[in-house]
């Protein structure tokens, strides 16, 4: 089989033994004119290489996440490059032991990533990309203001050292937040901004750039870059990146991570929390008991049934899916 040529390079060291799945997070902000008239040939090559997982498509470009076998990878990911603007696709590979999604998915979508500001240009102007061997030294520098751009649940495991959170539930709620703050966060002449996979500080440059603010960086490849390729000796990184599948975190060098996923709430949950008397499994945990009915506890009871019966009978349940808080895709 063929590896993807960025896969090749960045993961030569892996031996024989690793995973069977290739897991390929992506994203390229594009004119696509019609999203619509691509859809179904790319549903078409995912499935025809058995490849699985979540691809939103939008007027403004193309996001998500798929697994599969390299061979399928390679060929799916062919086919993105060859469409209008995305031969510079940005893509993170990383492995995963099972299979990460139940089916492939492409979704048609206002935006790819949901910001809610309609005359930012993300393709035309955005921040300056910094690379993940540079990012250390712009955040150690007291003059540079770190933003995590991604929501409350996915800081709490993990974020780079000195960054602020802005205690979002959603990417939806940045603008405002910055807004609100404006008078203070522009106090330091830079800002430094990341996420997941590069694409909503992408976007969250875009933003600054049209408020105007004049210095503002974002890690290029994301945190899954930085992981992959800042040895843990030298990292600024502490704890673990949620991931939008299966996985739920990885760690340095992109290892799969303790976090498992509580089904009642969505949110990570870490091996104490897991071992708390309140964590029921797809049913309540720690951080939700008090905010479920018992109507609705009642309802993942019988949900988390049926996935054990599928799982006895050697099948996936189709109803059991990793929904986070944001689209299932974000970077």
């Amino acid at each position: 089989m063929t590896l993807p040529r960025a896969y090749v390079g960045a993961m030569s060291d892996i031996t024989s033994a690793e995973p069977p799945f290739l897991v390929a997070a992506l994203y390229k902000f594009a004119p696509f004119e019609q999203p619509e008239s691509i859809r179904a040939e790319l549903l078409a090559a995912g499935e025809a290489m058995n490849v699985k997982g979540t691809l939103l498509l939008a007027r403004e470009g193309i996001n998500g996440t798929i697994a599969g076998s390299d061979e399928g990878i390679a060929k799916v990911l062919k086919h993105i490059r060859s469409l209008p603007g995305c031969e510079e696709l940005e893509v993170k590979f990383s492995q995963a032991s099972t299979m990460p999604f139940n089916r492939m998915k492409v979704r048609l979508k206002r935006e790819i990533v949901t910001m809610g500001e309609p005359d930012i240009d993300p393709v035309g102007s955005v921040g300056t990309y910094v690379d993940p061997q540079d990012w250390n030294a712009l955040i150690d520098d007291p003059d540079t203001l770190v933003i995590d751009t991604r929501n409350d649940y996915e800081v709490a495991i993990g974020t780079f050292a000195g960054a602020v959170d802005p205690e979002t539930q959603s990417f939806g709620q940045f603008p405002q937040w910055f807004r609100d703050r404006s008078e203070e966060l522009r106090k330091k002449p830079r800002v430094a901004m990341f996420c997941t996979g590069g694409i909503r500080c992408e976007k969250a440059t875009a933003f600054l750039k049209q408020e105007g603010v004049e210095e503002v960086y974002h890690l290029k490849g994301g945190i899954l870059s930085y992981l992959e390729q800042v040895p843990a000796e030298e990292s600024r990184w502490e704890g673990e990146c949620f991931v939008f599948d299966e996985r739920v975190s990885v760690a340095h060098g992109l290892a799969e991570g303790s976090y498992t996923l509580c089904r009642a709430c969505r949110r990570p949950l870490g091996p104490d929390e897991v071992a708390s008397a309140d964590f029921v499994e797809g049913v309540s945990c720690p951080l939700c008991i008090g905010e479920k009915t018992e109507e609705q506890r009642a309802r993942y009871s019988e949900r988390q049934k049926q996935a054990a019966l599928a799982k006895s009978r050697g099948e996936r349940h189709v109803g059991r899916k990793l929904a986070s808080k944001g689209t299932g895709t974000d970077g």
